[in-house]
């Protein structure tokens, strides 16, 4: 279905996009990053909070990386400033890689089971679906926050995945 090579690139494009993220965030006063937007987990802080909670909750689940100690109808109020939500998504973005650079083809294989709090219920997936979902998840919920600050008139950068240096 997918193999440790796309792993790494989308891991890459994650940390890439990101630091976009953060650059045209920081363009914004915080007032601007915090006011409600209309959008699911409202703002742009409160978009990229439920990002980084939703990528600690499936690294979590594939690594050793601690899962929030927020619910996800908490995740938006993950970090209470965009300082604070930069730092985590830095050290967060570093230890995706780094899961990604050593998966090997056959740790693609198998199912995974978790309980979902989203759903509220056990859940039973193919391993490597439930990675798949994980950089879908990013690529959507960033997606929206470049939307939220092209209208709120910060400056933003390409997204697309052939343009990621290093990408050919």
């Amino acid at each position: 279905m997918i193999t440790p090579a796309y792993c790494a690139t989308m891991a890459r494009y994650n940390t890439w996009q990101n630091g976009c993220l953060r650059r045209a965030m920081a363009q914004l006063p915080e007032a601007e990053l915090t006011a409600e937007r209309g959008a699911f987990f409202g703002s742009i802080l409160g978009t990229a909070n439920h990002l980084l909670w939703g990528d600690r909750m499936w690294m979590s689940r594939f690594s050793d990386v601690e899962k929030p100690a927020v619910s996800i109808r908490e995740s938006r109020d993950l970090n209470p400033t965009s300082s604070a939500w930069e730092a985590e998504r830095f050290r967060l973005d570093g230890r995706i890689e780094l899961w990604a650079e050593s998966l090997h083809a056959v740790d693609l294989t198998g199912k995974l089971t978790w309980v979902s709090g989203a759903v509220g219920r056990e859940v039973t997936m193919p391993y490597a679906l439930c990675v798949m979902h994980m950089f879908n998840h990013q690529t959507h919920h960033r997606g929206q926050i470049h939307a939220m600050l092209t209208a709120a008139g910060a400056k933003t950068e390409d997204t697309d995945l052939f343009v990621m240096p290093g990408a050919s």
